[in-house]
């Protein structure tokens, strides 16, 4: 079963600060004094140095809470500290000692930290360093919209079962691997996640309609995509006095009882059509919607499914063209609709942030706690290089963080490639914008 969590901090978007000038084109913002956050972290690292230090009664501990963190921190900003081993060995060095102020961690140390140190722990250094995240401003057409807003969804990542076998063998495919499920709720205003549930990959309990249901909240609009599109579960959102926005199957049966005129800006928005319908059709199953259901339906390219199709084995079927958007919103434009759903995509680009660039495509532990304890840190890292860089990094950025982590890239080459990189964003901005007003 899921680990019920408490839901981080939210904050309040800044107000729009206007329209871009020439000046910050040409010198734009760079947080240069945000190398400074890394020099932070081990104050906010401190007061995790006596957790569980009460059980050692020998006093003999010499990898504390504090300590260990760095260490994974280590591993997630250090491509070349790929493993468990690895870990331990960079422990070794005199630099990191002293850079960290950690003594030598043993692999069985590093093994036992994963299932001993409580990872809820992390939670407020997360919501100390998000509050210092400048918030990347929705589209104001989003203010209309009361509640959270909120994208969902899982993402599998795979852990070999021997810790030990972690750190020596090659990560292979087949039955030697472990499946984990993240399921994450992705704050859509603060671009941030806000809440991490690990479970074994699987259905009943761990199936994510069914993880979702145990932690829903009051006030909120769940996005989901449509492997969430259960309809008791859209039952469950409605009596827990939130709201949803979720992507239907091409094949689901539903009976029109209403349609609605489509507007201008609907049009616009690519809305294909707008009514109320009965999902399930004609049915007197219990499961379905006890309430008013409102069918949107969205023009979109037409894709194959992401896995590559049937050829690789996959029974996901590929999209027709149109996106079938299911809600409990009924006072709400279908555009509007249509632009909350656009969202979603944000949770993926997170995933993608998240696997290819911090270490998560790999697990280093395969306690649930340890994997939470990884996931926390990896988010600390995230933040830490929005604050360093004010904005979310490249892999390009990434990899001269790394390298200047490993002493082949000085502070000035970094600074230097963060202020180019920023500029060519800037432009590309400027770009867009010139594109539309003409």
């Amino acid at each position: 079963m899921p680990t019920k969590t408490k839901r981080l901090k939210r904050r309040k978007l800044p107000e729009d600060q206007g329209e871009r000038t020439q000046e910050s084109l040409a010198k734009p913002k760079i947080k240069i004094e945000g190398l400074k956050y890394f020099a932070m972290l081990k104050p906010l690292l401190e007061h995790l140095h006596e957790h569980e230090c009460q059980r050692d009664t020998a006093g003999n501990r010499t990898l504390h809470y504090d300590q260990y963190c760095m260490l994974v921190l280590l591993y997630v900003l250090n491509p070349t500290v790929s493993s468990l081993r690895a870990i331990s060995q960079a422990s070794e060095l005199t630099k990191v000692r002293d850079k960290l102020g950690n003594e030598k961690a043993s692999l069985s140390s590093l093994s036992e930290a994963g299932g001993l140190f409580s990872a809820d722990l992390l939670k407020p250094i997360i919501e100390a360093l998000s509050a210092q995240v400048n918030d990347a401003a929705p589209d104001p057409r989003l203010s209309s919209i009361k509640q959270t807003i909120t994208a969902v969804d899982g993402s599998l990542v795979n852990a070999l079962p021997s810790l030990i076998a972690a750190s020596i063998l090659k990560q292979t495919t087949g039955s030697a691997l472990v499946r984990w499920r993240l399921h994450t709720h992705f704050e859509v205003n603060n671009l941030l996640p806000v809440r991490v549930d690990v479970t074994p990959d699987g259905g009943g309990e761990y199936d994510e309609r069914a993880v979702l249901k145990q932690v829903l909240e009051e006030d909120g609009l769940y996005v989901m995509d449509r492997g969430y599109a259960k309809f008791s579960l859209f039952n469950s959102i409605v009596a827990s006095s939130s709201s949803y926005v979720c992507r239907l199957r091409d094949n689901t049966v539903y009976e029109t009882t209403q349609e609605l005129e489509l507007t201008e800006g609907d049009r616009a928005a690519g809305v294909l059509s707008d009514a109320i319908v009965k999902l399930g059709g004609s049915s007197s199953n219990s499961s379905c919607p006890d309430h008013p259901v409102r069918l949107i339906q969205i023009r979109c390219t037409p894709h194959q499914n992401r896995t590559g199709g049937k050829a690789r084995g996959s029974k996901a079927p590929n999209s027709d063209g149109i996106l079938r958007i299911a809600t409990n919103l009924l006072n709400v434009p279908a555009e509007i609709i249509a632009l909350i759903y656009s969202y979603r995509w944000t949770i993926e680009i997170f995933f993608r942030f998240y696997k290819q660039l911090m270490g998560g495509d790999h697990l280093i532990s395969h306690n649930v706690n340890g994997i939470k304890i990884q996931v926390y840190c990896s988010m600390i890292a995230c933040l830490l290089i929005n604050l360093w860089t004010g904005s979310r990094p490249t892999k390009r950025t990434f990899e001269m963080i790394s390298f200047y982590f490993q002493g082949l890239a000085s502070e000035e080459e970094l600074i230097a490639h963060i202020e180019k990189q920023a500029a060519a964003e800037e432009a590309k901005r400027a770009k867009e914008e010139r594109r539309e007003i003409c």
